[in-house]
């Protein structure tokens, strides 16, 4: 049975009716009177059988967005980013230029809390401050054990 003629006039009926474009595979035919809409030809019958409610249109199906918010809430938590998921080399990911600025300013606000509490003097602060510059020091542990083998006792390691 070819109800194609009766479905796109259906489609544009609805489409003037919902002021949004309706397509052919949004129209549903009840299954039990295909025969009735087969017999349609005009689009006055076809409103007749929208109106008996024969004939319908489906809601609009969108994508669910459910999938992604758990993927990124997975991402918030630090997973999924394992070597499958990486595009880019390290030094885009985390450039050079950042470990540097991070490491070198937690080194110089630590000599500066060092200073300041009297652990090290201004002149001991300037020769740490100037090697620490020079890229001496892996972290702050490394700096704080250097300053330990000058002699310095360095506090917090209780």
């Amino acid at each position: 049975m070819m109800i194609t003629n009766q479905k796109r006039m259906a489609a544009e009926i609805f489409s003037r009716k919902e002021g949004k474009k309706v397509g052919i595979h949004r129209v549903w035919v009840d299954p039990n009177y295909l025969t009735e809409v087969a017999d349609a030809v005009q689009k006055d019958d076809v409103r007749m059988l929208i109106e008996d409610g024969i004939i319908k249109s489906k809601p609009i199906k969108g994508t669910s967005r459910s999938r992604a918010r758990k993927a990124a809430f997975q991402k918030s938590k630090g997973r999924r980013k394992g070597q499958g998921s990486r595009s880019g080399s390290a030094n885009s990911r985390s450039p050079r230029k950042q470990r540097w600025m991070s490491k070198i300013r937690s080194q110089r606000r630590t000599l500066k809390e060092m200073r300041e509490d009297g652990s090290i003097t201004p002149s001991q602060y300037r020769h740490f401050y100037l090697k620490a510059k020079g890229g001496s020091y892996r972290s702050i542990s490394h700096m704080k054990s250097n300053i330990e083998l000058d002699g310095i006792i360095v506090g917090g390691d209780e």
